[in-house]
């Protein structure tokens, strides 16, 4: 059992813990993930690591409810337990010094980039976080982002924080006025499927984590199989990290929906409401 010894929502649906995982805090890497079993009995869940702290011997998970599974985990508070959490898995970000880089976060995306952005700066390099959400309710990691001294970003739809509009539009503008040399993306797949639409036509290297695709976590069950570059990878041991100039991203978003039909259902018979934010 992996003990919660911290369990908060941070945003509508999406609630933080820390979890305690020794073995796991001390060899995570920036990209990596976890799978998550909440009770025996449950389905697993890739969870991206979006930090650890090996001291302590614990690692940090954002949770967005949106299934029953996800739903199950976050009616939990700080002092129970999780059934199993195994890992790290999946290969890490490649961290070097690039120059400037970009990193790209949509709504609970941003738990995967925040950890990519504070290895890049730590890294030496020059580093411009742009993360949005649907109101300022749905941006995460904000004073965490500013922490790690990149320049941050705050796009929302409704504009109730920083720039109104899409993430997409503040990355064109930056492109267009700036040097840079690699961006990172993570978050809802027609969020980067977008950013490669804006940095392909300037030749800018750009990665994309595919983490909503993942199913199983170990390639055995095939639900995460991709097409990058016309040749089929697995997006939790060939990845999570892709060029994503090379990702078919139409053929993604259709077996991103396949089993969309029976997660509806499952969530429709799951008689918790995860809903309620509880801050």
């Amino acid at each position: 059992m992996f003990a919660i010894t911290d369990a908060h929502f941070v945003g509508p649906d999406v609630k933080r813990f820390e979890v305690t995982a020794p073995q796991i805090a001390r060899h995570y890497q920036p990209g990596q993930f976890v799978i998550v079993r909440v009770d025996k009995g449950g389905e697993r869940i890739p969870l991206t690591v979006a930090g650890a702290d090996p001291d302590q011997g614990s690692i940090t998970l954002f949770v967005q409810g949106i299934g029953k599974t996800t739903c199950t985990l976050n009616n939990l508070e700080t002092g129970d337990s999780i059934a199993d959490v195994a890992g790290p898995l999946g290969k890490p970000s490649d961290i070097r010094t690039y120059g400037t880089a970009v990193v790209v976060g949509g709504g609970v995306g941003t738990a995967i980039a925040y950890p990519v952005v504070r290895a890049l700066t730590e890294a030496g390099n020059r580093v411009v976080a742009i993360v949005g959400g649907r109101t300022s309710e749905h941006v995460l990691l904000k004073d965490e982002l500013a922490g790690t001294g990149a320049d941050v970003v705050i796009c929302t739809d409704d504009g109730s924080q920083g720039r109104p509009g899409f993430v997409t539009d503040a990355l064109a503008e930056i492109i267009d006025s700036n040097w840079v040399d690699i961006i990172f993306a993570a978050g809802p797949v027609p969020m980067m499927r977008a950013v490669a639409d804006v940095t392909r036509p300037k030749a800018i290297e750009t990665i994309a984590s595919l983490n909503p695709i993942m199913v199983d976590g170990t390639g055995m069950c095939g639900g995460c199989r991709v097409d990058v570059g016309g040749k089929t990878m697995f997006a939790c041991v060939d990845g999570p990290e892709f060029d994503a100039h090379l990702v078919d991203f139409d053929l993604l978003a259709r077996r991103n929906q396949s089993y969309a039909d029976i997660e509806a259902a499952d969530l429709a018979a799951f008689s918790s409401d995860c809903s309620l934010d509880k801050r």
